[in-house]
């Protein structure tokens, strides 16, 4: 695509039967070269048709960047740092240049990039992920922050930005991702930077290396006034005679900040008693969740929550329920909403009134008071512009504090009390003390320093290694010059190293004899395929173990092919357990397994008499399952030694997905089973991950039918739940698609039709006759009576199933429900193309003897299907053969 302005763009007013030319585009200078008066008249009309008045900080910042110089913006939230970063977009665009603006989030980059396709028009501008792209060729580009710092990796010096807007730059010194934050101020010497931040502290350090590696000047613009101003209280009364407060007095919308999600999900519920809506507010309320699906245990409270006006935010609930969240509280039915710190970070939900409940927090290894940098990013979401006269912070006194304050007003207002030794109440227990001059520190405070967080991993080598030319000096290069100290900086020449070796010793990276027609002479394998990704530290190890995979464990009695491996199917969740095995554990739902099996083996232990002390040794030992953990450490081990750069990282043998699949449970039944309500967004961004890995780090050619059964069956799941965290993924592979939504409201997702991907769906019908055996092998035939019968008119009695398996009975004392019990070859499912309306699916039952004479046969209602977004599959009978 040409990526230059227009020779003449001057009309105010669109060509007569021409579509109607984007707003910024109706003002652009009459020539390419345009300087930095003419870029400012031409965009000072855009925000004067916009009805928009600048402020200082925002004239002196986008005069310099007109200017050339790179800019540094640290002004409070709400300040307009959105129009700087536009402003810059808009001058690189007319000179004919890209720019490019990231974030931390892909929530934010997704807000950006279609606010950008209503000012530039959707032909101007593309979103890259790391998984795909939409338009990617496109002037403007709103990316992650890691998806810019891979493309600098990969083309270094030649990387085709001029301009780059780094918003939220404050996560430089995330210890987790702060290296995507700081790799583009190495690698792009040619751009100009924008670096924009509520809570920046110190940045002469910056302000100094960008002068230094860009030659440009770069200028600190920094402000603390506000648009709008913000009132500090420190409260010492009770948290429900604040929020009520809150209400009485009209300062709603207010955000709740909590730090732990249960502690979210409880003050929403003890806030629906407070009557904060309007019979004609609770009816705007119902009329714009219309026919949302709240179709999981959480949504099922959730929908109570938002319909007395009190909404909830955190990283535990799905996607789809927090979008809803930041819709109705965009459209002011919402006054309240509980959550953790998730708000902090740029999403446009209007608030103006933020209450802390508290100043400390665990950060991981210590609960400690909050910095100055956590509590001004949070305080700074109060206060609308265009709406309030001022934003007001509000900060709960500890409870203990509140609670003692009221014992000794009472015992001051009773002469007898006085004379008594009244007990006080003692802090909670993970409490660091705070105080209103703690509020006050806060509020005067400056922001900590960033500092860095470089680390060398090995997607960072086979980008640099793979680009044009000399890799190895890029290598070299970025090593000895980045803000690392030189001890640092030594230990990551030495990762660095053992990276290099044994990507070789895999295969991913091959030496060449001879340079390539692109003079490299190290490159990565051109055999993988095209979205083949190492998104985990560990998936090296992933290909070396299932390329020759041989695992089976204890139960398993199924044959052996030619090359020694298991049966398909078993194979199939053997490398489903290697996946599982490199990726980040989903704790909570890891510790619910955990607790389960614990009460599990409590009870037999104590129906066997066992001893108290021997029953605490043995529940001390339980773990959540892991499949293949001897098998896997015994693979690990010699690959650590062989890899040093693994350093602390290690696999996590998990069963989550396996667990899943293997109990036939729909994905609300694994969430009652363990009791996972509140951290249903964990476990299906768990889900979610383990898909993208299944289709990414192993290789096509390397995926049997079985193998593609569960990758399809994964991501169905994930999608008829929530299609949110696969939407945005996919729907870039279909560019016009996502397009065309760029201009249209945001709406819940919609459930997809689930029979339409017969492989996913297939496996599901599998699924839910091989709970059936199970049902049958445990002689819950209560449990199998709940099943739909055939016919509406009819309905399965206990009685009839026992009736019907007393036969069995009498031949056999069990039922097989092993890895041979749920083979393909046990389960008779028509082909697809002799598959009608409704359609008869056979599970052959797995006696001792092995005559498979006994069957279940189940009839797939595809209506009812498509409706609850599962397998329906009635029970026709049960039967000898």
């Amino acid at each position: 695509m040409d990526t230059s302005a227009p020779d003449s763009a001057t009309a105010t007013a669109d060509a007569p039967g021409e579509a109607p030319l984007p707003p910024l585009l109706r003002h652009l200078p009459s020539s390419v070269g345009a300087d930095a008066d003419e870029l400012l008249d031409a965009f000072l009309a855009y925000c004067m048709d916009k009805g928009i008045e600048l402020y200082p900080a925002q004239e002196e910042a986008i005069l310099e960047l007109f200017g050339g110089s790179n800019v540094i913006l640290a002004t409070p939230t709400g300040s307009g740092k959105s129009l700087v970063a536009l402003a810059g977009h808009f001058a690189a665009y007319v000179r004919g240049g890209r720019s490019v603006y990231t974030a931390p989030i892909k929530a934010l980059v997704s807000e950006k990039f279609f606010e950008l396709c209503r000012d530039l028009g959707s032909d101007h501008v593309g979103m890259l992920t790391g998984d795909a792209a939409v338009n990617p060729d496109a002037p403007v580009i709103c990316c992650t922050a890691e998806v810019l710092a891979n493309w600098a990796l990969r083309d270094g010096e030649k990387t085709p930005v001029d301009h780059v807007v780094m918003d939220e730059f404050h996560f430089y010194s995330d210890r987790s991702r702060g290296v995507a934050w700081q790799v583009p101020l190495l690698q792009l010497p040619r751009a100009q930077f924008l670096l924009m931040s509520a809570t920046l502290g110190n940045t002469a350090r910056f302000e100094e290396e960008l002068t230094e590696r860009t030659g440009r000047r770069t200028v600190l613009v920094a402000s603390a006034e506000r648009p709008v101003p913000l009132d500090f209280t420190y409260r010492e009364t009770p948290l429900h005679e604040s929020i009520s407060e809150i209400v009485e007095l009209g300062r709603t919308p207010a955000y709740v900040v909590h730090f732990t999600q249960k502690s979210a999900t409880e003050a929403a519920q003890s806030m629906t008693s407070i009557d904060v809506l309007s019979k004609d507010e609770k009816a705007a309320v119902k009329d714009a969740i219309g026919g949302f699906r709240f179709d999981t245990a959480f949504g099922k409270d959730l929908r109570r929550y938002v319909t007395q006006g009190v909404g909830v935010h955190h990283a535990g609930m799905l996607p789809k329920y927090r979008l809803l969240v930041e819709k109705l509280a965009q459209d002011g039915l919402l006054k309240l909403i509980c959550g953790t710190d998730t708000l902090g970070v740029g999403i446009n939900v209007p608030i103006r009134t933020v209450l802390f409940t508290q100043l400390c927090k665990f950060d991981g290894e210590r609960v400690r008071v909050l910095g100055v940098r956590d509590f001004q990013q949070i305080a700074g979401r109060a206060g609308r512009k265009g709406y309030d006269d001022a934003g007001s912070v509000w900060v709960q006194a500890p409870p203990h504090v509140v609670e003692n304050k009221r014992i000794d007003e009472k015992a001051a207002a009773d002469p007898k009390k006085r004379k008594k030794l009244v007990k006080k109440k003692p802090p909670e227990k993970n409490y660091a003390h705070w105080s209103d001059d703690t509020l006050r520190k806060l509020i005067e405070g400056r922001p900590e320093e960033l500092v860095s967080s470089f680390e060398v991993n090995h997607m960072m080598l086979l980008h640099l290694l793979d680009r044009p030319g000399d890799g190895a000096a890029a290598v070299k290069r970025l090593l000895l010059d980045n803000h690392e100290s030189r001890a640092d900086q030594r230990r990551h020449i030495r990762r660095a190293i053992a990276i290099f070796r044994s990507l070789v010793e895999a295969g991913i990276v091959e030496r060449l004899d001879e340079p390539d027609e692109d003079g490299r002479t190290v490159r990565v394998n051109l055999d993988l395929q095209e979205d083949f990704r190492l998104n985990q530290p560990l998936s090296p190890f992933v290909l070396e173990v299932v390329e020759s995979l041989d695992l089976t464990d204890d139960t398993d009695s199924g044959e052996r092919d030619e090359r020694g491996r298991t049966d398909p199917q078993q194979r199939a969740l053997d490398v489903l357990s290697v996946v599982e095995a490199v990726l980040e554990n989903p704790w909570v739902v890891l510790y619910a397994q955990q607790d389960r099996a614990k009460g599990e083996l409590l009870a037999k232990l104590k129906s066997e008499g066992v001893e108290y002390e021997e029953r605490m040794e043995r529940l001390a030992e339980v773990r959540w399952p892991q499949p293949l953990a001897d098998e896997l450490w015994e693979r690990f081990r010699p690959f650590r030694t062989a890899n040093p750069w693994v350093g602390d990282d290690a696999i996590k043998p998990k069963s989550v997905a396996r667990d899943l699949f293997e109990r036939s449970a729909t994905f609300n039944e694994y969430v009652a089973s363990y009791g996972l309500k509140r951290s249903e967004g964990v476990l299906l961004r768990y889900l979610s991950d383990t898909y993208k890995a299944m289709v990414q780090t192993i290789p096509e050619s390397w995926k049997s039918e079985e193998i593609l059964d569960l990758t399809e069956w994964l991501g169905e799941l994930v999608r008829q739940v929530d299609s949110s965290l696969l939407d945005e993924w996919e729907r870039l592979r279909d560019p016009d698609r996502l397009l065309d939504e760029a201009d249209e409201p945001l709406r819940p997702p919609e459930r997809s039709d689930i029979t339409a991907n017969t492989r996913a769906f297939s496996v599901m019908v599998r699924n839910e006759l091989f709970r059936w055996v199970g049902l049958l092998a445990r002689r819950a035939h209560r449990e199998l009576a709940e099943v739909p019968a055939a016919s509406d008119d009819e309905r399965w009695t206990p009685e009839a199933i026992a009736e019907l398996m007393a036969p069995y009975w009498d031949e056999h004392d069990s039922i097989g429900t092993g890895a041979d019990a749920r083979a393909h070859v046990m389960q008779i499912l028509p082909a697809e193309n002799e598959r009608g309306r409704d359609w008869d699916a056979v599970q052959l039952i797995d006696d001792p003897e092995g005559h498979h004479e006994w069957r279940l046969v189940g009839r797939v209602d595809l209506d009812a299907s498509r409706a609850e977004g599962r397998a329906v599959v009635r029970l026709v009978t049960i039967a000898k053969l």
